[in-house]
């Protein structure tokens, strides 16, 4: 398929697990896609059986899906130069290795195990890197048809020349060249029949017409096979889009093995969706200004994969906390309080107006798994220590602590009509008829009504939502506790 349209093409493997890296992969092809107004396609790279994980494919649209990269072209809506499973290619790869047979670029190996093992045994006694020796490079047709015919198992084989360099150039990393002494005889199709992901990836990325590649820097090394390929077949050489690696910290990448939260992982730790893919943006690319925070559709029109970094990227979840903060504080009052109840209603069961608890929470929650540890207390007291009533900067101790909660449970007792600007109206009066600091009142007054150092809101919001049968109990408590310290 020729064009001079961008087609760009995200080629997972169904392992079940949305790798942050992976998810990374996929919103560069589309953005380097969407900013020339070109598609974005969608394949699935199952040839390799052993790692296929059930279901996994529905992991793959459903993240999709969620993030907003719209493929034009899949397996679950079809296209022009499909079909997008590998799998289901499998007679396409066989007939365009056995083109490179025809043109001397490719040869049937029918090396059984054994032989393949003494020659890894002694390279790696002579430390030398293993290379196939092109033994079966030298069998004749006849020898070869007679082996076909007796159903002998092979491989076919890439024939690399042994002299000579392979030139790369690459669009980020600039020019990589290679001794073509140290390139191997890759296999290209195994001997089931299905193709090694290396000569998969270069047969569909011709034939679906893909102009830019975008895949990790750890491919950097495989580019010559490539470039050989591409030359071997006549093709055109796509534009090879390299990012570097997602790091944990200086020393260890992102991984599966490692336990790294996949991008579901994030997700269910509180994480909105629009804040991961903000920051996976930024992770290994540099807008050129200093805006942090990007909508999809600034994305799509800033994106420039020549501003791609060929630094490794730290993966920082204090930045992400923050960004995720920033999106959380973006959303209306309606949108937050939809994604906060799921979390109140893991602690919260009394009928409480819980609108007005989102109107606290909302501006000090940086993750929705924060919730329910912010806001248990209005559930039930918790059991806390009378220490807290001291505090330097209010100046309170024990003792002005209990004379303030003395004096003010009368005053709450009072109200009638119980709500926030008669609870404040009714403290402030008290505060101003003492002649104290206002902390002197309220630091006690919020400690006794929520038992927690920190807390969305003050004493007045949380003792509105409570209620005044709850915050009257909650002083008597908090009385009695200074009390026995006494």
């Amino acid at each position: 398929m020729s064009t001079s349209k961008v087609r760009t093409r995200f080629a997972p493997s169904p392992t079940g697990y949305m790798h942050v890296g992976n998810l990374r992969t996929a919103l560069y092809a589309y953005l380097i896609a969407k900013h020339e107004n070109g598609d974005f396609i969608l394949r699935i790279e199952d040839t390799d059986q052993e790692r296929y994980v059930e279901d996994a494919v529905s992991v793959i649209y459903n993240t999709l899906k969620i993030t907003g990269l719209k493929h034009d072209e899949g397996p679950d809506i079809g296209g022009p130069v499909g079909p997008y499973v590998q799998s289901e290619r499998k007679n396409i790869y066989l007939e365009y290795a056995k083109k490179l047979i025809e043109k001397g670029e490719a040869y049937y190996c029918f090396c059984a195990k054994e032989r393949l093992d003494i020659i890894r045994t002694n390279a790696e006694a002579l430390k030398r890197p293993y290379r196939y020796d092109k033994h079966c490079l030298h069998l004749s047709k006849e020898e070869i048809k007679e082996k076909l015919d007796s159903g002998v198992p092979y491989v076919i084989r890439q024939n690399n020349p042994t002299t000579g360099t392979t030139i790369f150039n690459d669009k980020i990393y600039g020019k990589i060249s290679v001794d073509n002494s140290e390139l191997d005889d890759m296999i290209l199709i195994k001997s089931d029949g299905l193709p090694t992901y290396n000569f998969a990836n270069v047969v569909d990325d011709h034939l679906m017409g893909i102009t830019h590649v975008v895949r990790g820097s750890e491919y950097l090394s495989s580019a010559p096979k490539y470039n050989r390929l591409y030359e071997a077949f006549g093709w055109e050489v796509p534009i090879y889009v390299h990012c570097p690696p997602i790091m944990k910290d200086a020393h260890n990448k992102l991984s599966k093995r490692n336990g790294d939260a996949s991008f579901e992982d994030l997700l269910k730790k509180g994480y909105l969706k629009k804040a991961v893919i903000n920051y996976i943006a930024l992770l290994g690319w540099n807008p050129g200004t200093t805006q942090e925070i990007f909508s999809m559709e600034e994305l799509k029109e800033n994106f420039d994969f020549m501003n791609i970094n060929k630094a490794p990227a730290i993966f920082d979840t204090i930045k992400l906390k923050w960004m995720n903060g920033e999106y959380i504080r973006k959303l209306s009052l309606e949108e937050f309080h939809k994604l906060a109840l799921p979390y109140y209603k893991e602690v919260l069961h009394k009928d409480l107006d819980l609108l007005k608890i989102s109107e606290l929470v909302q501006s000090r929650c940086e993750l929705l798994s924060e919730i329910p540890e912010q806001i248990d207390f209005f559930e039930d007291l918790p059991e806390y220590s009378p220490d807290m009533y001291i505090h330097k900067k209010m100046k309170t101790n024990y003792e002005n602590s209990l004379d303030s909660l003395n004096k003010l449970l009368p005053v709450l007792k009072d109200i009638d009509d119980w709500n926030f600007e008669n609870i404040k109206n009714s403290t402030m009066n008290l505060i101003k008829e003492l002649e104290v600091k206002n902390g002197l009142i309220l630091w006690p007054f919020r400690t006794a009504v929520s038992g927690k150092k920190f807390t969305p809101g003050g004493a007045f919001e949380i003792a509105d939502i409570i209620g005044k049968e709850e915050t009257l109990k909650r002083i008597e408590v908090g009385i009695e506790k200074l009390q026995n310290i006494q």
